[in-house]
């Protein structure tokens, strides 16, 4: 009873809590700002998984600019709770938004026209439960950072354009169907390299279901272990094992030099960078 009463209390108080956006991106430590980012329409979930929204979230118009990468460059994506926002002083997704991030990635012709509900996507990145003494789930470790995540492109990716897709599952009201919040913006961005291979990939909507055992979930129980959504496979790395130890709450980003600003201009490749998380 008392466990019930608290996941009823803390739903209630994630309900009245801001939500967030993905809107920033970070390439070998520069700051490419919103300059390739889909920017959603508002910073509410997207709750249907049948939904074309799924994808890129809704009523996301697609950016000017596309981000030039390479296999092996360190890419961080950014998030926060209001619009332009980059402050390190509230949590990037609050309200007990506990849950997976998720990164994917799509080839597509041309990233500024691809429709991210026909594209075929691949994991690139994921972090479930990280820890489950106490538990602690791969939003924390967002929350911990500033709201930055970051992974490596993974090398033998064949060249061309692509979307990057990043994305929070909130899970603090997930016992009921639809329950689950998802948040996700997509990146528009273009691999070079001499790379030949194009994952097998997955739809959105299509690759998740409202009752998967990831989506429809009380976290407010003592878990053992968790089933991050879509398929197991992801390309260029796997999965850690889930700590049976205290996970570490130490920042890898260095909040002091975050900027306040946020730049629109695609970043001239090769500028010097302050570093990932």
């Amino acid at each position: 009873m008392l466990l019930q009463s608290f996941a009823t209390v803390a739903c209630l108080v994630a309900s009245a809590a801001a939500h967030a956006t993905f809107q920033q991106l970070w390439i070998n430590g520069v700051d490419a700002g919103s300059s390739c980012v889909r920017t959603p329409a508002s910073n509410s979930p997207v709750t249907d998984v049948l939904n074309n929204d799924i994808a890129c979230n809704a009523n996301a118009a697609s950016s000017a600019g596309i981000c030039n990468v390479q296999p092996g460059d360190s890419v961080t994506v950014e998030m926060h709770q209001q619009p332009g926002d980059r402050s390190c002083g509230s949590e990037a997704i609050g309200g007990n938004h506990f849950g997976p991030v998720i990164l994917s990635m799509a080839k597509v012709a041309d990233a500024s026209t691809a429709v991210g509900s026909s594209a075929s996507w691949f994991k690139v990145h994921q972090m479930g439960l990280v820890s489950n003494n106490p538990q602690y789930f791969g939003s924390q470790v967002l929350n911990n950072n500033c709201g930055h995540y970051t992974f490596t492109v993974p090398s033998g990716l064949a060249p061309g354009n692509y979307l990057l897709r990043a994305e929070v599952i909130a899970l603090h009201s997930a016992s009921g169907v639809n329950g689950a919040q998802f948040y996700m913006s997509c990146f528009q961005i273009n691999v070079g390299g001499s790379g030949s291979t194009v994952p097998s990939g997955y739809s959105l909507p299509g690759a998740y279901s409202n009752t998967d055992p990831g989506i429809l979930i009380n976290i407010y129980q003592s878990l053992s272990t968790y089933v991050v959504p879509g398929p197991t496979s992801i390309y260029g790395t796997t999965a850690l094992p889930i700590a049976t130890t205290a996970y570490p709450t130490t920042a890898t980003w260095n909040t002091a030099l975050q900027p306040t600003t946020v730049p629109t201009a695609v970043p001239t490749p090769g500028q010097p960078g302050i570093g990932t998380a």
